[in-house]
């Protein structure tokens, strides 16, 4: 016999989760008809993401689409490379706002950062920030699993709150490892830092979270660190493609 009551949990669960995700794909190999089909899962009769994460150039597929859905539309710049040109990245960023971005995932400059040059992040996340204005979010994608260490991870996290960071997101998945629990802690405490100074940074968790069970922990972790319910759109996200087939399994 099921029990009832733990399916009401999971159910509860699972739909939090999916207003929490960021349905993505970033295949080199996307084209009109992948992204269209995405779409079809961003909004569904028992619940939405949050956002659809895709290439700059699908934005003219992804917009009218999602158009008054209140799903925002985020893309990926400076990726997956994260090179330390700032002007470079800027544009890119400028170009996506000016199309109908309401999001933008920038790639830290992590091998920069790898050689001891702090400035070159500063420098790109600041120009991006700048770029985006008020019309858009940032959210500056670290690449943990380069990073390496635990000092590296912590001094890049600052270093993007300090250029204006709206989001730090772990990784692009296109690197090994992805998001783990351990780094997303490490994140976390560095946004608590900044909280404190009156500075509200949310965190993304992305690369390798394809459960339900999975994506969960990263929830509590989440709020562990800042109280039952802290986590909403504006404060914590996960950027999954499979995951919503999960979620919505479980819904259905």
């Amino acid at each position: 016999m099921v029990d009832s009551s733990y399916t009401t949990r999971m159910q509860f669960t699972a739909r939090r989760l999916l207003s929490l995700t960021d349905l993505t794909s970033l295949n080199e190999s996307d084209d009109e008809r992948a992204i269209r089909k995405l779409l079809k899962l961003a909004s569904t009769k028992v619940g939405k993401v949050a956002a659809v994460c895709c290439w700059p150039r699908f934005i003219p597929v992804a917009k009218p689409v999602l158009e008054g859905s209140g799903i925002a539309l985020a893309v990926v710049v400076n990726f997956p490379a994260g090179a330390a040109d700032a002007k470079a990245a800027a544009a890119e960023t400028a170009a996506a706002v000016a199309a109908g971005a309401n999001e933008v995932d920038v790639v830290f400059p992590y091998h920069a950062l790898l050689t001891g040059d702090e400035l070159s992040g500063l420098n790109l996340v600041k120009a991006c920030r700048a770029a985006c204005g008020e019309h858009a979010l940032l959210k500056v994608i670290l690449e943990t699993g380069q990073l390496g260490s635990d000092r590296n991870i912590s001094a890049a996290a600052q270093i993007a709150c300090e250029g204006g960071a709206h989001f730090l997101k772990t990784s692009t998945g296109k690197t090994q490892p992805g998001a783990t629990l351990e780094v997303a802690a490490v994140m976390l405490d560095v946004i608590a830092l900044y909280e404190k100074r009156g500075k509200k940074v949310g965190l993304k968790v992305s690369g390798g979270i394809r459960t339900i069970e999975q994506a969960k922990q990263y929830l509590e972790l989440y709020e562990d660190h800042f109280g039952a319910g802290s986590a909403n759109s504006s404060t914590f996200r996960i950027g999954a493609s499979s995951l919503v087939s999960d979620i919505l399994s479980v819904l259905r």
